[in-house]
């Protein structure tokens, strides 16, 4: 079993990468990124799921996100199978969730609680956006962007911890009551 880890690689120079497991909508989130101004060489890497094929050209990992489609159980089941081939490093501000197709909750397969108790396993953030609307899509591109520069270190004075604890919640419920 291959379990990627977040400093098995050397960063490269000005260069940024995050891995984006897909749940099929990804693919224009992605474009999005690559449209948005970034100061550094931004890669975005697309997989269906974990673990990713050993692959000595493959760039270090600076953020991983979950993509979960809460019209598809099997969304969920593909990344909670995915989770145990990161490193504990990753989640120390370098993962985070992302749940699409909250609009029509009558709709959805996931109740959002299962994917809230699934980041607060794992005390990683969890954003919710619907990726088939444009602004939502540019919208969630761009905060991306920014986490993925301050996860690669490139804004100085801030990093991946202190972004994970700037996107906690201060309020968040405790876990028996979700």
């Amino acid at each position: 079993m291959s379990v990627l880890r977040p400093l098995d690689k050397l960063p490269g120079l000005n260069m940024a990468t995050i891995l984006v497991s897909t749940c099929g909508l990804v693919a224009p989130l992605a474009d999005s990124m690559l449209k948005e101004d970034c100061a550094s060489e931004m890669r975005v890497h697309l997989a269906k799921s974990l673990p990713l094929p050993s692959n000595v050209n493959r760039p270090r990992i600076d953020l991983v996100v979950f993509v979960i489609n809460l019209h598809s159980k099997y969304s969920l089941q593909n990344v909670e199978k995915s989770l145990c081939h990161l490193d504990a490093g990753f989640f120390l501000g370098k993962v985070c969730f992302l749940a699409t197709g909250a609009g029509q909750d009558s709709h959805c397969s996931i109740h959002r609680n299962t994917v809230r108790k699934l980041a607060h396993t794992y005390r990683s953030p969890l954003l919710f956006c619907d990726l088939e609307v444009d602004g939502f899509r540019a919208s969630m591109a761009q905060r991306l962007v920014r986490m993925l520069q301050i996860c690669a270190g490139h804004v100085p004075g801030v990093s991946a911890l202190n972004l994970l604890s700037l996107l906690r919640s201060p309020e968040s419920p405790p876990l028996e009551e979700l």
